[in-house]
């Protein structure tokens, strides 16, 4: 059984919590500000982040994603803001290759 997209995101956080010794990310749930105005995460701990992402899911899925292009960050609402909301956008490119 796949491991859930939201699942992948708060273990991967967790652990970056852990490296940066940061509990808040430790224990980051849903609604857990990633980037932006509300977001715990720098540009530098977001890559880490997202890279860190992409190879689980690549793993766990058996398809390659890549999470920061483009069309992400032309997105009205930016798919970093929360982990909800990475974690839907991660589901969208996971489906559009056909494996959800």
């Amino acid at each position: 059984m796949k491991m859930p997209v939201q699942e992948i995101i708060l273990k991967c956080l967790s652990e970056l919590g852990e490296v940066l010794e940061r509990p808040e990310l430790q224990c980051a749930g849903p609604d857990t500000g990633l980037y932006g105005r509300r977001g715990l995460l720098d540009s530098l701990n977001l890559v880490a982040l997202l890279s860190d992402i992409e190879g689980r899911v690549g793993d766990e899925y058996g398809v390659p994603i890549v999470i920061a292009d483009e069309r992400a960050l032309s997105e009205s609402r930016s798919p970093f803001r929360t982990v909800e909301t990475l974690a839907e956008y991660v589901h969208r490119l996971i489906q559009e290759q056909g494996c959800a």
